[in-house]
């Protein structure tokens, strides 16, 4: 039995139609990214933490769980991939694929709307299933590539696809962020944010499906009683069994594997990093949508970086160089010259007072915490809070019962417990009411539908300096609640915490790139244009991961607010462009009769990603007791990719596929 000639290059009737294919591939990019935005980056962690698992017993036990439903999704997609993929390839099915893993992941993400309250099973499970179609999708996605575009315009092709999903997923994270703040009432605005997504992505999927054709299938015999599926094992056998015949594609695997890990953790670790450090959670969220937006014009810049008839090359070359150069320079000068109120540096250590304590922990029993009334306090087995959290409480029901802590500072965090029998507590600063962002007064509302432990929140005083926090049982219940209680475990007084002036931070930075734009103009064809005349996609690759080098060197540096953002920036300029001319490059090594099974392959890749450099992260931090020198191990990652990458001949790579694509005519 055997199919049609498989079509290796795709000649459309006419250039029209070619751009038209083009694009609704691209938009498929557009179409997927929200649900990386929204599902997987921003709202469903949180909302899972908060809200799914709020009858939980601890936040550490949804984060658990929320993070066990993450492996669960990448072992299938990591299974399932390089068989379906080989699958595809056999049969007519790339697209069809495609849409059936797109249907899967569009209705789970669809179905989130109706989680709420206490229902992280439900909200698991969705999850799991959403992931799978979501990774599911891109492998054929990611497939059709070489069936689309040219190879001559698979690099701008690629970056083009990822900027436009910076864009579509930013664009709609924004929506929903609106929309969270906007309904609050039953977490609607986060409910109604999953929905979004569904319907982004199954509208936006639709230009693919329609004018996308279906890529003809490679010849395959089948011998007498032997199946597709059977042959598509066959087949990935085969491959693995003749991987050095692939050895450029290997290497290129090999090289992608590392280096992509290591991009992947500085990705996942930034918001925490930034946390530890002590920026604000206002600051870090800008930050993220910083790199969402700032990377859609650096990835068409990269794209067109290996592009022979791009005249534009030495321009975007010398303005890259730029980035690489002074923005690390300027960052680190900022916040070293510049005052420290409007940059955002470090702040000093906080010393205790005659009469105030510095910044530390004080848990329950610490002559620190001055308790007024009837408290009762109980051991609470560790293996129900979570790992590092405290075990000890101490609880009331006594109206007007109190506990309070005079601290030098100017932030403090309450640890507590939540529970049926909780009730509302007032927050006082100095005798006084404490007044929120809002100017409205701080009252805590202790009451959830099941017991959970380590449940925090921050309180802010307006200056630092000596201050006495008390917090009072108001004697009032939740209109939900069984009673008045109150559960205390300790109270942290935090580190002073760095504070900028955004719009100097910014404005420097927009500053900084209008010179570098026109330095570009003027100078780079001058400068970098031999330079740029030799630029393909594997040097414009190397060039990304020497940003990343730079990038976790200075990030074990870090000191202040104006760095964070600046280094953000650097991310933004090579993240897009790295991993789309990665794409690319993988691309023109595999042969189009097998691109299903190759890109199966490489979704494996990009599953190992995520594990190896947050473990190697992780026991970095553990050996230190800090997470600068786990940035800074990083570098690793980026120097081995780098010196594989190199090893790589593209060339002899590229005649490989082609040949094989030949015999398969």
């Amino acid at each position: 039995m055997s199919s049609a000639a498989l079509n290796t290059v795709p000649r459309p009737v006419d250039e029209k139609q070619y751009r038209n294919r083009i694009r609704a591939w691209t938009l498929y990019d557009w179409a997927n990214s929200a649900f990386a935005t929204t599902i997987l980056a921003a709202v469903l962690p949180v909302f899972y933490s908060q809200v799914a698992g709020a009858t939980l017993p601890s936040p550490a036990r949804a984060t658990a769980y929320w993070s066990a439903g993450l492996s669960v999704s990448l072992f299938f997609v990591a299974i399932l991939s390089p068989i379906l993929g080989t699958i595809s390839d056999i049969m007519r099915g790339k697209k069809r694929l495609l849409s059936v893993f797109m249907g899967i992941g569009v209705v789970a993400t669809g179905l989130l709307v109706f989680v709420n309250t206490g229902d992280w099973l439900l909200a698991s499970i969705l999850f799991i299933v959403g992931r799978i179609g979501f990774s599911g999708s891109i492998v054929f996605y990611d497939a059709l590539l070489p069936h689309v575009a040219r190879e001559e315009d698979r690099d701008v092709v690629s970056t083009r696809g990822y900027a436009f999903g910076y864009l579509g997923g930013g664009l709609l994270l924004a929506i929903n962020i609106a929309m969270i703040f906007a309904l609050p009432e039953n977490n609607l605005g986060s409910r109604l944010s999953f929905l979004s997504v569904a319907v982004w992505w199954l509208i936006f999927s639709i230009p693919l499906l329609r004018i996308v054709p279906e890529p003809r299938a490679a010849i395959v015999d089948l011998a007498p009683g032997e199946t597709v599926l059977s042959a598509s094992f066959k087949r990935l056998r085969g491959t693995f069994s003749q991987m050095r015949h692939y050895r450029e594609l290997f290497k290129v695997l090999v090289a992608f594997l590392i280096y992509n890990d290591g991009i992947g953790t500085i990705i996942g670790v930034a918001a925490i990093y930034g946390a530890e450090l002590g920026f604000s959670s206002v600051e870090l969220i800008l930050a993220i949508l910083l790199v969402q937006f700032v990377g859609i014009p650096f990835s068409l810049v990269f794209g067109h970086l290996p592009s022979p008839g791009e005249t534009r090359r030495p321009v975007f070359l010398a303005f890259i160089l730029f980035n690489i150069i002074f923005l690390p320079l300027v960052g680190i000068l900022g916040a070293r010259l510049l005052p420290a109120a409007l940059v955002g540096a470090q702040q000093p250590d906080l010393a205790a007072t005659a009469t105030a304590v510095d910044e530390g922990v004080y848990e329950i029993g610490s002559d620190a915490l001055s308790l007024a009334g009837d408290w009762q306090t109980a051991e609470i087995p560790p293996e129900t809070t979570g790992a590092e959290q405290p075990t000890t409480y101490a609880s009331t029901a006594e109206p007007d019962a109190q506990y309070s802590i005079t601290f030098n500072g100017q932030q403090v965090e309450l640890t507590y417990s939540t529970g049926p029998e909780q009730g509302i507590w007032n927050v006082l600063l100095d005798g006084e009411p404490l007044p929120d962002e809002d100017r409205q007064t701080v009252r805590i509302d202790g009451y959830s539908e099941n017991v959970r432990y380590g449940v925090t929140q921050a309180l802010t005083a307006g200056e630092v300096g000596e201050h006495t926090l008390t917090v009072v049982n108001s004697g009032e219940s939740n209109p939900q609640s069984a009673g008045t209680g109150m559960a205390l475990a300790q109270i942290e007084v935090m580190p002073l915490f760095p504070r900028s002036n955004l719009a100097l931070v910014i404005g420097l930075l927009l500053g900084l790139e209008i010179f570098g734009l026109a330095l570009a103009f003027l100078l780079g064809p001058a400068l970098v244009g031999n330079l740029a005349a030799t630029f393909d996609t594997k040097r414009s690759i190397f060039l990304a991961l020497v940003a990343y080098a730079v990038i976790a060197v200075w990030g074990y540096f870090l000191s202040a607010v104006i760095e964070f953002w600046f280094l953000a920036w650097m991310v933004a300029v090579v993240q897009g462009g790295s991993q789309a001319l990665s794409r690319s490059l993988y691309s023109s090594l595999s042969p189009a009769s097998k691109s299903g099974e190759f890109f199966g392959l490489f979704s494996i890749m990009e599953k190992f990603a995520s594990f190896f450099g947050p473990l190697f992260f992780a026991a970095a931090v553990a050996l230190f007791d800090s997470s600068r020198p786990g940035v800074l191990s990083l570098v690793l990652f980026f120097v081995v990719g780098g010196y594989l990458l190199t090893r790589v001949d593209v060339e002899e790579g590229r005649a490989l596929a082609r040949a094989e694509d030949a015999a398969a005519l």
